[in-house]
């Protein structure tokens, strides 16, 4: 059998690394006088679902706008597959559709209807005349009609988005996301206000597109426990740093960040979190 040479360019196409998104002792600033996130080092592996959780205001919104250059940060260093996240920086724009994002308020148009919400995700394939007049192909049309039905709104197409439910809307946004056909999702607080059942609905569709497209879900979370029964880590984010990193390996909570604590410690803090 022929041997297959590394410096022979046809036999490889793109060299794939696990790690998909790190963060090297990365500072950032709003305001040039006190830090939102300090210090703070993170590594992701391609394909899984890493969730961040704390209280108001610790910095949670504030890393994922780092991860999709909506910010950049004051010191140390961020790669997200390969590259430096800057919406300023030709090389990041053109991958950026590569990078799902859902924010907390949704980013939903209220008069435009689910069909026209997921279309939107869509359009980094288009050209310039049919952007400029929101003239879609029929298989991209066929493609948003396909997610609208995977994520349970089949039927609901023409739906003003206003006439939506909140987890109704929440579909949308991730099939919006998912028309963009990415390899990270992104998502603030996407069950925040939600019920129990509702919220576990909207992690089931996620973990259920994340399996289907070998996505990377990154996604903030108010809920410990929610974030530990999807999660394979959780980074507990306090006052800009981030204090822990856990994940549930069995029936044990495992300490991933410091490996001194206790599964009785971690629990502790788990529960003093979660009552903030």
């Amino acid at each position: 059998m022929e041997k297959k040479s590394l410096n022979d360019s046809q036999n490889f196409s793109f060299i794939l690394t696990k790690k998909i998104i790190q963060m090297n002792d990365v500072w950032t600033s709003y305001d040039s006088k006190s830090y939102a996130l300090e210090g703070v080092n993170l590594s992701i592996d391609r394909g899984t679902n890493y969730a961040i959780v704390g209280q108001s205001g610790s910095g949670k919104s504030t890393l994922l706008k780092l991860l999709n250059g909506m910010m950049v940060s004051s010191k140390g260093t961020i790669k997200v597959d390969y590259l430096t996240p800057n919406t300023n920086d030709k090389k990041f724009k053109k991958m950026m559709h590569t990078i799902g994002y859902i924010p907390q308020n949704l980013g939903l148009i209220k008069n435009s209807t689910v069909l026209q919400n997921v279309l939107i995700g869509a359009l980094p394939r288009l050209n310039k005349i049919q952007s400029l007049f929101n003239k879609f192909p029929e298989d991209e049309i066929n493609e948003a009609k396909k997610i609208i039905s995977q994520v349970g709104l089949k039927g609901k197409e023409n739906r003003k988005a206003y006439m939506l439910s909140g987890g109704e809307k929440r579909r949308v946004a991730i099939a919006r996301a998912l028309m963009q056909k990415p390899h990270i999702l992104l998502a603030d607080e996407i069950v925040s206000e939600l019920d129990h059942v509702t919220s576990r609905e909207i992690m089931d569709l996620v973990a259920d597109a994340q399996k289907r497209m070998n996505l990377t879900a990154v996604m903030v979370h108010h809920d410990m426990q929610l974030a530990l029964e999807y999660a394979n880590r959780v980074a507990v984010i306090k006052e800009g740093n981030k204090i822990l990193e856990i994940g549930v390996e069995g029936d044990t909570i495992v300490d991933f960040q410091t490996g001194d604590m206790t599964t009785d410690e971690i629990m502790e803090m788990y529960s003093s979190e979660s009552k903030k």
